[in-house]
């Protein structure tokens, strides 16, 4: 794709795992968040997936690109964002494992998809409409405030989808945690592991990870070791076990040859 290819307010960025990736100007960007819960997500070849909110499809990507999945169905609804997740995978080769589909997440069910779900997963708005500064782009405003669905909304959508036993997973703010466990608790999803993610081990956790599975028993909550991004007294270079991250795209704790050298950085929006 060429710049003269994009339309006045997108632009082109090489990011993780080589997808090449268009963005709107005004709109959200590719960020940490997205890609630590990409990695966060399990390796299911064989699974369904969808993915709620798909925003530019990033997430849905670098899924694919790991073949993660058998298939993805991304719901979006603001309609640019559609055509433009739609064209992402189209022209990273990606269309027949990412299908993106324009739909409000309070409408979707499993007979939206004429199938359940293995495996549910978003970075949903972090902020409620009554909180926060409104952004003067309506793009940002509509992904970061849950004007389009809450948390409870969010969740209630992933038990629809899902089939008895399939796991939800999010990425969200330490904030707004007991909201968080409230909603999925009254949508029969039983949280089963938590992961806290903080800039270093002087800093308070920026966001949290959670994996949930629907009709699971509230027994037996996993809440592992943190993730600190950078190494103490440095925020220009990964700890050990963010760079592996970046490196394998896996919370996994084998260690990658690029890991072992100290090489890589967090790669989420570098234009070219």
């Amino acid at each position: 794709m060429s710049r003269e290819e994009l339309l006045e307010d997108e632009r082109l960025d090489r990011v993780n795992e080589d997808i090449v990736l268009i963005q709107k100007k005004n709109g959200l960007t590719f960020g940490t968040d997205a890609f630590l819960l990409a990695a966060y997500l399990p390796s299911s070849p064989q699974k369904y997936a969808v993915e709620l909110g798909a925003g530019t499809g990033i997430i849905s990507l670098l899924c694919a690109a790991r073949k993660r999945f058998r298939h993805i169905d991304a719901f979006e609804v603001q309609p640019d964002f559609v055509s433009l997740a739609t064209r992402n995978a189209e022209y990273n080769g990606m269309a027949e494992t990412v299908s993106v589909h324009g739909a409000d997440i309070r409408d979707v069910s499993a007979g939206t998809l004429g199938r359940e779900a293995d495996v549910v997963f978003s970075n949903p708005p972090y902020m409620r409409t009554d909180s926060g500064r409104r952004n003067d782009s309506d793009y940002k405003y509509i992904a970061r405030h849950e004007v389009c669905g809450n948390i409870g909304d969010f969740c209630a959508a992933a038990y629809r989808l899902l089939r008895y036993g399939g796991s939800f997973y999010c990425v969200f703010r330490p904030d707004r945690l007991g909201e968080l466990m409230a909603a999925m608790q009254a949508n029969g999803l039983a949280l089963k592991q938590m992961t806290f993610v903080h800039a270093d081990s002087r800093s308070e956790p920026s966001m949290v990870l959670v994996g949930a599975v629907k009709g699971g028993s509230i027994v037996g909550v996993r809440v592992t070791e943190p993730l600190l991004l950078y190494r103490e007294g440095d925020r220009k270079t990964l700890s050990d076990r963010a760079q592996h991250i970046y490196d394998t795209m896996s919370f996994s704790q084998e260690k990658s040859e690029k890991t072992k050298k100290g090489e890589g950085k967090w790669n989420t929006s570098n234009g070219f």
